[in-house]
């Protein structure tokens, strides 16, 4: 997955840049215009998992295995001003998890849930314009549940709950004065330690690649 982080941080880095110099093209928002926008995207989650370390000499030499997925997703972000805003993000996303080259042969760890609601802070380069890029960064706290469906030896997994960082970068398009297209990337920074049968741990890095399409709306 490597290849897709570099890949979707690039994009990030050229939709963040072409904020810098863009002149206001629309008029601007109503003095009234309400804080609050809402978006509806559909999201792709790229892991990046690494094993970083375990406890039992049975995963020596072994290579986790995390699954891609594709949920919908909806945030709510909140304008302090023209420019700067905080935006909650939340989804839920499903995986299928399996450990390579153990001691014991490949291990299928079975499927678990994230749910990783994340807050960024953005800034939003030119908001009256008509191609407006922001640039955010924040914090998540991931909850695992619904884990299920090992397959022998496995019988048992569980995974801790824990903070991360997220970067973004994304841009809206409006359409009218209130509905607007958005793509946005975030890079969620996120580890975690598996207990398998009770006694065997391993810390594993998820850092799953995010990237986004929708819709938007500003009220």
């Amino acid at each position: 997955m490597l290849h897709n982080i570099k890949a979707g941080l690039s994009a990030a880095a050229i939709i963040a840049g072409l904020g810098v110099g863009i002149a206001a093209t629309t008029p601007a928002q109503a003095a009234d215009q309400s804080p609050w926008q809402i978006r509806a995207r559909a999201l792709l989650v790229l892991p990046e998992e690494d094993m970083t370390g375990y406890n039992n000499a049975a995963l020596a030499g072994s290579d986790v295995r995390i699954s891609d997925s594709i949920v919908p997703e909806l945030d709510i972000t909140y304008f302090f001003t023209k420019n700067i805003a905080a935006e909650l993000i939340l989804g839920t996303t499903p995986h299928n998890v399996d450990v390579k080259r153990t001691a014991l042969g490949n291990l299928d760890l079975g499927h678990i849930w994230l749910l990783p609601p994340t807050l960024t802070l953005q800034y939003h380069f030119a908001p009256d314009s008509k191609f407006r890029p922001y640039v955010g960064a924040g914090v998540n706290y991931t909850i695992f549940y619904g884990q299920g469906g090992e397959k022998s030896p496995i019988t048992d997994v569980s995974y801790d709950d824990g903070f991360g960082w997220a970067l973004q970068a994304g841009v809206d398009i409006p359409l009218d004065d209130h509905w607007m297209l958005n793509v946005d990337v975030k890079q969620i920074f996120l580890s975690t330690t598996a207990t398998v049968n009770g006694a065997i741990k391993a810390d594993v890095d998820i850092n799953p690649l995010l990237v986004g399409v929708g819709v938007g709306y500003r009220f």
